[in-house]
């Protein structure tokens, strides 16, 4: 059964300096609360993989906290750049961040071999691109047809945080909209953190939803508004001028250290 925790709790226990750090959420349900906390406890050297980093890989990366960013876009969703990430692959600010960059689908496949328990995907795939020569994907023939293939490396995250809409008491959780890849991050790791907008006494059948048992969960918090400026399907929208302000803060040191100051 996952434990019950307060996210400061949680975060404690679970992301360690070092370790490599999925959170996870396309669009909707990005865990930027527990993004915030791990901030706050000055986590230190961290590999982060996101298949869109945004505003919260953003501030992670400008708060010192990331050595190595495995990703397949980064941007501020409708506005433009990630202006600390920038910084810090073109001027070291505050620290210089290696990059391991995918296509969606080849981080999404990592994932799922994780998740299967197996040690590389395959998918026809970066052919065409040269981004295969700047990454970590090998050509394999198909031993059936002799096509040449791409195989992913699994992706198998000392630790994923994602945020969701409810979990019950013995800590299953349910999510609903679009999920993204959540399950198959959870299913992936060593540990899995879930932010919830409630912990309720049963989990009441929702149509396109996704239960993750307790067994494959280590902790639920309970935070509600855990997702914003992203938004939580049921709960509550999207806060696009949250996203549009980000930019300016961004843009500028200052501005950025004034605002992880007041984190």
């Amino acid at each position: 059964m996952a434990d019950l925790m307060a996210l400061p709790e949680a975060v404690a226990a679970l992301v360690r300096d070092g370790d490599t750090v999925a959170l996870e959420g396309f669009t909707h349900l990005i865990p930027v609360a527990a993004g915030h906390e791990i901030i706050r406890q000055g986590r230190r050297d961290l590999t982060l993989v996101r298949m869109t980093p945004d505003l919260v890989y953003d501030q992670l990366i400008g708060a010192g906290c990331a050595r190595k960013l495995v990703f397949s876009w980064g941007g501020n969703p409708g506005v433009g750049s990630l202006h600390r990430f920038r910084d810090a692959v073109e001027r070291q600010w505050p620290l210089p961040l290696e990059l391991e960059e995918h296509s969606h689908a080849g981080m999404a496949n990592r994932y799922v071999a994780g998740a299967s328990g197996l040690p590389f995907a395959v998918l026809r795939g970066y052919h065409g691109t040269d981004l295969s020569s700047h990454t970590v994907v090998r050509p394999i023939e198909c031993p059936f047809t002799g096509e040449v293939l791409t195989a992913v490396p699994a992706l198998n995250p000392d630790v994923t945080v994602i945020h969701a809409q409810r979990a019950d008491r013995r800590g299953n959780v349910q999510l609903w909209g679009i999920t993204g890849v959540q399950k198959e991050a959870v299913l992936a790791a060593r540990r899995s953190l879930v932010t919830v907008e409630e912990v309720v006494d049963t989990l009441d059948p929702r149509p396109g939803a996704v239960v993750l048992p307790s067994w494959v969960v280590t902790a639920v918090a309970a935070v509600p508004g855990g997702a914003r400026p992203s938004y939580a399907q049921g709960y509550y929208d999207r806060d696009n001028d949250a996203y549009r302000a980000w930019d300016a803060v961004s843009r500028d040191r200052a501005a950025f250290t004034a605002w992880l100051e007041a984190l």
